[in-house]
Protein backbone atom coordinates (compact mmCIF):
# COMPACT_ATOMS: atom_id res chain seq x y z
CA UNK A 1 0.00 0.00 0.00
CA UNK A 2 1.43 3.34 -1.06
CA UNK A 3 2.01 5.78 1.80
CA UNK A 4 0.69 9.29 1.83
CA UNK A 5 3.22 12.07 1.30
CA UNK A 6 3.44 15.19 3.44
CA UNK A 7 5.56 18.23 2.67
CA UNK A 8 7.98 19.48 5.31
CA UNK A 9 9.25 23.03 5.49
CA UNK A 10 12.79 23.95 4.39
CA UNK A 11 14.06 24.33 7.97
CA UNK A 12 12.65 20.93 8.92
CA UNK A 13 14.13 19.36 5.79
CA UNK A 14 17.54 20.77 6.70
CA UNK A 15 17.35 19.39 10.26
CA UNK A 16 16.23 15.96 9.04
CA UNK A 17 19.08 15.82 6.54
CA UNK A 18 21.43 16.50 9.47
CA UNK A 19 19.95 13.47 11.19
CA UNK A 20 17.63 15.00 13.79
CA UNK A 21 14.64 12.65 14.38
CA UNK A 22 11.97 15.24 15.22
CA UNK A 23 9.64 17.40 13.17
CA UNK A 24 8.58 20.37 15.28
CA UNK A 25 5.11 21.74 14.59
CA UNK A 26 5.17 24.75 12.27
CA UNK A 27 3.18 26.39 9.50
CA UNK A 28 3.85 23.45 7.19
CA UNK A 29 2.64 20.75 9.59
CA UNK A 30 -0.55 22.74 10.15
CA UNK A 31 -1.34 22.23 6.47
CA UNK A 32 -1.28 18.45 6.81
CA UNK A 33 -4.92 17.45 6.43
CA UNK A 34 -6.86 14.34 7.40
CA UNK A 35 -4.06 12.94 9.56
CA UNK A 36 -4.30 11.35 12.99
CA UNK A 37 -1.90 10.08 15.68
CA UNK A 38 -0.16 6.92 14.54
CA UNK A 39 -0.30 7.57 10.81
CA UNK A 40 2.89 6.57 9.00
CA UNK A 41 3.69 8.87 6.07
CA UNK A 42 6.56 9.77 3.78
CA UNK A 43 7.94 13.26 4.26
CA UNK A 44 9.17 15.18 1.24
CA UNK A 45 10.77 18.56 0.73
CA UNK A 46 9.48 21.33 -1.52
CA UNK A 47 10.87 19.49 -4.57
CA UNK A 48 8.96 16.31 -3.66
CA UNK A 49 12.22 14.59 -2.69
CA UNK A 50 11.86 11.90 -0.02
CA UNK A 51 13.53 12.90 3.25
CA UNK A 52 12.13 10.26 5.60
CA UNK A 53 9.30 8.02 6.78
CA UNK A 54 7.64 9.41 9.89
CA UNK A 55 5.17 8.53 12.64
CA UNK A 56 2.67 11.37 13.11
CA UNK A 57 1.29 13.01 16.23
CA UNK A 58 -0.25 16.13 14.65
CA UNK A 59 -1.57 17.73 17.84
CA UNK A 60 1.77 17.51 19.69
CA UNK A 61 4.68 19.96 19.68
CA UNK A 62 6.69 17.17 18.04
CA UNK A 63 4.33 16.65 15.13
CA UNK A 64 6.27 13.74 13.63
CA UNK A 65 9.10 11.39 14.56
CA UNK A 66 11.39 9.87 11.95
CA UNK A 67 11.39 6.08 11.76
CA UNK A 68 13.69 5.84 8.74
CA UNK A 69 15.57 8.15 6.40
CA UNK A 70 14.16 6.12 3.49
CA UNK A 71 11.14 3.98 2.75
CA UNK A 72 9.99 1.37 5.28
CA UNK A 73 6.95 -0.49 6.58
CA UNK A 74 6.03 -0.43 10.26
CA UNK A 75 5.35 -4.13 10.56
CA UNK A 76 6.33 -7.07 12.76
CA UNK A 77 9.51 -7.85 10.83
CA UNK A 78 10.76 -4.25 11.08
CA UNK A 79 9.95 -4.07 14.80
CA UNK A 80 11.70 -7.37 15.56
CA UNK A 81 14.84 -6.17 13.81
CA UNK A 82 14.87 -2.96 15.87
CA UNK A 83 14.53 -4.96 19.10
CA UNK A 84 17.27 -7.38 18.14
CA UNK A 85 19.64 -4.50 17.38
CA UNK A 86 18.84 -2.93 20.74
CA UNK A 87 19.54 -6.22 22.52
CA UNK A 88 22.84 -6.64 20.66
CA UNK A 89 23.99 -3.16 21.70
CA UNK A 90 23.39 -3.92 25.36
CA UNK A 91 24.94 -7.36 25.13
CA UNK A 92 28.10 -5.96 23.55
CA UNK A 93 28.52 -2.66 25.40
CA UNK A 94 26.51 -2.40 28.65
CA UNK A 95 27.81 -3.72 31.97
CA UNK A 96 24.74 -5.51 33.29
CA UNK A 97 26.47 -7.99 35.58
CA UNK A 98 24.40 -8.62 38.71
CA UNK A 99 21.66 -6.37 37.30
CA UNK A 100 18.09 -7.37 36.42
CA UNK A 101 16.56 -3.93 35.89
CA UNK A 102 17.70 -1.84 32.94
CA UNK A 103 16.55 -0.18 29.72
CA UNK A 104 16.07 -2.41 26.68
CA UNK A 105 14.90 0.26 24.23
CA UNK A 106 15.75 3.94 24.58
CA UNK A 107 13.48 5.68 22.09
CA UNK A 108 15.51 7.77 19.61
CA UNK A 109 18.70 6.05 20.76
CA UNK A 110 17.42 2.74 19.39
CA UNK A 111 15.58 4.03 16.35
CA UNK A 112 12.14 3.93 18.01
CA UNK A 113 11.50 7.60 18.81
CA UNK A 114 8.98 8.22 21.56
CA UNK A 115 9.02 4.60 22.80
CA UNK A 116 11.00 3.05 25.65
CA UNK A 117 11.07 -0.47 27.09
CA UNK A 118 12.49 -1.26 30.53
CA UNK A 119 13.18 -4.69 31.96
CA UNK A 120 12.36 -5.53 35.59
CA UNK A 121 13.34 -9.15 36.13
CA UNK A 122 11.06 -11.11 33.77
CA UNK A 123 8.58 -8.27 33.21
CA UNK A 124 8.74 -5.44 30.70
CA UNK A 125 7.47 -1.87 30.96
CA UNK A 126 6.62 -0.11 27.69
CA UNK A 127 6.36 3.68 27.97
CA UNK A 128 4.84 5.86 25.27
CA UNK A 129 6.01 9.48 25.10
CA UNK A 130 3.71 10.21 22.18
CA UNK A 131 0.18 9.11 21.37
CA UNK A 132 1.47 8.20 17.89
CA UNK A 133 2.54 4.78 19.21
CA UNK A 134 -0.83 3.99 20.77
CA UNK A 135 -2.39 2.41 17.63
CA UNK A 136 0.75 0.30 17.19
CA UNK A 137 0.91 -1.01 20.76
CA UNK A 138 -0.37 -4.51 19.79
CA UNK A 139 2.42 -4.71 17.19
CA UNK A 140 5.02 -3.60 19.74
CA UNK A 141 3.86 -6.11 22.35
CA UNK A 142 3.77 -8.94 19.80
CA UNK A 143 7.36 -8.22 18.75
CA UNK A 144 8.48 -8.08 22.39
CA UNK A 145 6.72 -11.38 23.04
CA UNK A 146 8.46 -13.07 20.12
CA UNK A 147 11.95 -11.69 20.76
CA UNK A 148 12.12 -11.69 24.57
CA UNK A 149 9.37 -14.05 25.82
CA UNK A 150 8.72 -12.04 29.02
CA UNK A 151 6.47 -13.20 31.85
CA UNK A 152 4.34 -10.09 31.36
CA UNK A 153 4.26 -6.75 29.57
CA UNK A 154 2.99 -3.48 31.03
CA UNK A 155 2.45 -0.22 29.22
CA UNK A 156 2.41 3.30 30.57
CA UNK A 157 1.57 6.52 28.69
CA UNK A 158 3.84 9.38 29.76
CA UNK A 159 1.96 12.64 30.46
CA UNK A 160 3.05 15.75 28.62
CA UNK A 161 2.45 18.00 31.63
CA UNK A 162 4.46 16.29 34.35
CA UNK A 163 4.28 19.39 36.54
CA UNK A 164 0.59 18.74 37.00
CA UNK A 165 1.53 15.38 38.47
CA UNK A 166 4.17 16.71 40.84
CA UNK A 167 2.13 15.44 43.77
CA UNK A 168 1.02 12.12 42.33
CA UNK A 169 -1.63 10.30 44.27
CA UNK A 170 -0.30 7.44 46.33
CA UNK A 171 -1.62 4.14 45.05
CA UNK A 172 -2.86 5.51 41.73
CA UNK A 173 -2.26 3.07 38.86
CA UNK A 174 -0.55 4.61 35.83
CA UNK A 175 0.35 1.28 34.16
CA UNK A 176 -1.72 -1.51 32.65
CA UNK A 177 -0.87 -5.16 32.02
CA UNK A 178 -1.31 -5.91 28.31
CA UNK A 179 0.29 -9.38 27.99
CA UNK A 180 1.14 -12.32 30.19
CA UNK A 181 0.86 -12.47 33.97
CA UNK A 182 1.10 -9.55 36.32
CA UNK A 183 4.03 -8.82 38.61
CA UNK A 184 3.65 -8.75 42.40
CA UNK A 185 2.46 -5.42 43.75
CA UNK A 186 5.94 -4.91 45.13
CA UNK A 187 8.74 -6.88 43.49
CA UNK A 188 12.48 -7.17 44.07
CA UNK A 189 15.06 -6.37 41.39
CA UNK A 190 18.85 -6.36 41.40
CA UNK A 191 21.24 -3.57 40.42
CA UNK A 192 25.02 -3.75 40.84
CA UNK A 193 24.48 -6.73 43.12
CA UNK A 194 22.10 -4.82 45.44
CA UNK A 195 18.35 -5.31 45.81
CA UNK A 196 15.60 -2.73 45.45
CA UNK A 197 11.81 -2.81 45.60
CA UNK A 198 9.85 -1.57 42.59
CA UNK A 199 6.16 -1.25 41.82
CA UNK A 200 5.18 -1.63 38.20
CA UNK A 201 1.54 -0.60 38.47
CA UNK A 202 1.34 2.08 41.14
CA UNK A 203 2.75 5.56 40.78
CA UNK A 204 4.15 7.60 37.93
CA UNK A 205 7.60 6.07 38.62
CA UNK A 206 8.53 2.53 39.63
CA UNK A 207 10.76 3.44 42.57
CA UNK A 208 14.14 3.02 40.85
CA UNK A 209 15.64 5.39 38.28
CA UNK A 210 17.53 3.03 35.99
CA UNK A 211 19.61 5.75 34.33
CA UNK A 212 21.64 6.32 37.54
CA UNK A 213 22.98 2.76 37.77
CA UNK A 214 26.54 3.56 36.71
CA UNK A 215 26.61 6.70 38.88
CA UNK A 216 25.57 4.69 41.93
CA UNK A 217 28.44 2.32 41.15
CA UNK A 218 30.80 5.32 41.04
CA UNK A 219 29.52 6.53 44.41
CA UNK A 220 30.24 3.14 45.94
CA UNK A 221 33.90 3.55 44.99
CA UNK A 222 34.15 6.90 46.84
CA UNK A 223 32.15 6.61 50.04
CA UNK A 224 33.82 4.00 52.28
CA UNK A 225 34.30 5.32 55.82
CA UNK A 226 32.72 8.68 55.01
CA UNK A 227 29.58 10.51 56.05
CA UNK A 228 27.07 10.89 53.24
CA UNK A 229 24.07 13.23 52.89
CA UNK A 230 21.53 12.30 50.22
CA UNK A 231 19.12 15.12 49.35
CA UNK A 232 15.85 14.36 47.50
CA UNK A 233 16.53 10.74 48.43
CA UNK A 234 13.30 9.35 46.94
CA UNK A 235 13.31 5.58 47.74
CA UNK A 236 16.95 5.65 48.82
CA UNK A 237 18.80 3.92 45.97
CA UNK A 238 21.90 6.11 46.36
CA UNK A 239 21.66 5.75 50.14
CA UNK A 240 21.56 1.95 49.93
CA UNK A 241 24.55 1.96 47.57
CA UNK A 242 26.51 4.18 49.97
CA UNK A 243 25.67 2.13 53.06
CA UNK A 244 26.45 -1.14 51.30
CA UNK A 245 29.84 0.26 50.22
CA UNK A 246 30.80 1.03 53.81
CA UNK A 247 29.78 4.65 54.42
CA UNK A 248 30.17 5.50 58.09
CA UNK A 249 26.87 7.36 58.23
CA UNK A 250 24.11 7.89 55.65
CA UNK A 251 21.51 10.63 56.06
CA UNK A 252 18.57 10.52 53.62
CA UNK A 253 16.29 13.54 53.20
CA UNK A 254 12.99 13.64 51.32
CA UNK A 255 9.68 15.48 51.58
CA UNK A 256 7.73 12.22 51.33
CA UNK A 257 7.40 9.97 54.37
CA UNK A 258 6.16 7.00 52.25
CA UNK A 259 9.28 7.25 50.10
CA UNK A 260 11.52 7.30 53.16
CA UNK A 261 9.73 4.24 54.52
CA UNK A 262 10.31 2.58 51.15
CA UNK A 263 13.98 3.53 51.46
CA UNK A 264 14.22 1.84 54.85
CA UNK A 265 12.68 -1.30 53.35
CA UNK A 266 15.38 -1.20 50.66
CA UNK A 267 17.99 -1.07 53.41
CA UNK A 268 16.45 -4.15 54.98
CA UNK A 269 16.46 -6.03 51.65
CA UNK A 270 20.25 -5.70 51.65
CA UNK A 271 20.71 -6.66 55.32
CA UNK A 272 21.59 -3.09 56.21
CA UNK A 273 20.23 -1.89 59.54
CA UNK A 274 18.32 1.37 58.85
CA UNK A 275 18.60 2.31 62.53
CA UNK A 276 22.33 2.88 62.05
CA UNK A 277 21.49 5.67 59.62
CA UNK A 278 19.14 8.68 59.50
CA UNK A 279 15.98 9.34 57.51
CA UNK A 280 14.69 12.90 57.69
CA UNK A 281 11.34 13.97 56.28
CA UNK A 282 11.14 17.60 55.22
CA UNK A 283 11.81 20.22 52.60
CA UNK A 284 15.47 19.91 51.63
CA UNK A 285 16.21 23.65 51.99
CA UNK A 286 14.70 23.72 55.48
CA UNK A 287 16.53 20.56 56.51
CA UNK A 288 19.82 21.98 55.22
CA UNK A 289 19.27 25.11 57.31
CA UNK A 290 18.58 22.98 60.39
CA UNK A 291 21.71 20.88 59.84
CA UNK A 292 23.82 24.00 59.35
CA UNK A 293 22.50 25.62 62.54
CA UNK A 294 23.50 22.61 64.66
CA UNK A 295 26.94 22.43 63.06
CA UNK A 296 26.55 19.15 61.13
CA UNK A 297 29.21 18.40 58.50
CA UNK A 298 29.45 15.70 55.84
CA UNK A 299 32.23 14.32 53.68
CA UNK A 300 29.92 13.90 50.66
CA UNK A 301 26.67 15.64 49.77
CA UNK A 302 24.57 14.46 46.81
CA UNK A 303 21.76 16.54 45.35
CA UNK A 304 19.56 14.85 42.74
CA UNK A 305 16.34 16.87 42.69
CA UNK A 306 13.49 16.38 40.25
CA UNK A 307 13.35 19.02 37.51
CA UNK A 308 10.29 20.45 39.23
CA UNK A 309 8.84 19.86 42.67
CA UNK A 310 6.53 21.58 45.12
CA UNK A 311 6.29 20.85 48.83
CA UNK A 312 3.97 23.03 50.85
CA UNK A 313 4.97 26.63 50.18
CA UNK A 314 8.38 25.67 48.78
CA UNK A 315 8.96 25.35 45.05
CA UNK A 316 12.07 24.03 43.30
CA UNK A 317 12.95 24.25 39.62
CA UNK A 318 16.31 23.41 38.06
CA UNK A 319 16.65 26.86 36.54
CA UNK A 320 15.68 28.74 39.67
CA UNK A 321 16.86 26.61 42.57
CA UNK A 322 20.11 24.85 41.65
CA UNK A 323 22.53 27.66 42.54
CA UNK A 324 20.88 28.26 45.92
CA UNK A 325 20.85 24.55 46.68
CA UNK A 326 24.54 24.26 45.79
CA UNK A 327 25.45 27.24 47.98
CA UNK A 328 23.54 25.89 50.97
CA UNK A 329 24.96 22.38 50.56
CA UNK A 330 28.52 23.69 50.39
CA UNK A 331 28.14 25.13 53.89
CA UNK A 332 27.92 21.56 55.21
CA UNK A 333 31.14 20.44 53.51
CA UNK A 334 34.66 20.95 54.81
CA UNK A 335 37.47 21.91 52.45
CA UNK A 336 38.18 18.78 50.45
CA UNK A 337 34.60 17.58 50.82
CA UNK A 338 32.76 16.28 47.78
CA UNK A 339 29.62 17.73 46.22
CA UNK A 340 27.76 15.56 43.70
CA UNK A 341 25.13 17.33 41.61
CA UNK A 342 22.73 15.63 39.23
CA UNK A 343 19.91 16.80 36.97
CA UNK A 344 17.72 15.07 34.39
CA UNK A 345 16.29 18.31 32.98
CA UNK A 346 16.46 17.81 29.21
CA UNK A 347 16.16 21.49 28.33
CA UNK A 348 19.25 22.53 30.30
CA UNK A 349 22.50 21.43 28.69
CA UNK A 350 25.73 20.66 30.50
CA UNK A 351 27.34 24.06 29.98
CA UNK A 352 24.32 25.88 31.42
CA UNK A 353 24.19 23.44 34.32
CA UNK A 354 27.85 24.07 35.15
CA UNK A 355 27.07 27.80 35.18
CA UNK A 356 24.46 27.15 37.88
CA UNK A 357 27.06 25.24 39.92
CA UNK A 358 29.48 28.13 39.47
CA UNK A 359 26.84 30.59 40.68
CA UNK A 360 26.28 28.43 43.76
CA UNK A 361 30.01 28.27 44.52
CA UNK A 362 30.30 32.06 44.21
CA UNK A 363 27.35 32.53 46.57
CA UNK A 364 29.09 30.26 49.08
CA UNK A 365 32.40 32.15 48.60
CA UNK A 366 34.36 29.04 47.74
CA UNK A 367 35.56 27.11 44.72
CA UNK A 368 34.54 23.82 43.16
CA UNK A 369 37.01 21.65 41.27
CA UNK A 370 35.20 19.24 38.94
CA UNK A 371 36.79 15.78 38.93
CA UNK A 372 34.18 13.81 36.98
CA UNK A 373 31.27 14.42 34.65
CA UNK A 374 28.96 11.61 33.66
CA UNK A 375 25.55 11.01 32.13
CA UNK A 376 23.31 8.03 31.57
CA UNK A 377 24.74 4.50 31.13
CA UNK A 378 25.21 2.47 27.96
CA UNK A 379 21.65 1.14 27.93
CA UNK A 380 20.46 4.75 27.45
CA UNK A 381 22.14 5.52 24.09
CA UNK A 382 21.35 8.55 21.95
CA UNK A 383 22.24 9.54 18.37
CA UNK A 384 25.03 12.09 18.00
CA UNK A 385 22.55 14.00 15.82
CA UNK A 386 20.10 14.27 18.74
CA UNK A 387 21.68 16.33 21.54
CA UNK A 388 18.40 16.26 23.48
CA UNK A 389 19.12 12.58 24.12
CA UNK A 390 21.97 13.47 26.48
CA UNK A 391 19.70 14.70 29.24
CA UNK A 392 21.36 13.36 32.41
CA UNK A 393 24.08 15.47 33.99
CA UNK A 394 26.07 14.06 36.91
CA UNK A 395 28.92 16.20 38.23
CA UNK A 396 31.39 15.22 40.96
CA UNK A 397 33.28 18.19 42.40
CA UNK A 398 35.59 18.90 45.34
CA UNK A 399 35.19 21.97 47.53
CA UNK A 400 38.10 24.33 47.89
CA UNK A 401 38.23 27.42 50.10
Amino acid sequence: MKKRRMTAGPETARMLELGHPWVIADAYTKRWSAVKPGDVVELVDGSDRLIGTALLDPSDRVAARILSAGKMHLDLSWMREKLQRALALRRDHADLAETSAYRLVNAEGDGLPGLTVDRYEEHLMVQLYTSAWQPHLPLVSEALEQVLKPAGIYWKPRPQQTRALGSEKEGKKYSRLIRGVGAPGTMKVKENGLFYQVRLEEGLHTGLFLDQRRNRRDLMDRVRGKSFLNLFAYTGAFSVAAAAAGAARVVSVDASLPYLEWAQENFGLNRLNPKRHEFIQGDCFEVLDDLRRVGRRFDIVLMDPPSFSTTGSSRFTTRQGTAELVATSLELLPAGGMLICSSNHQKIDLSDYLKELRRGALLARCSLRVIRISGQPEDFPFPVTFPEGRYLKYVVAVKEE
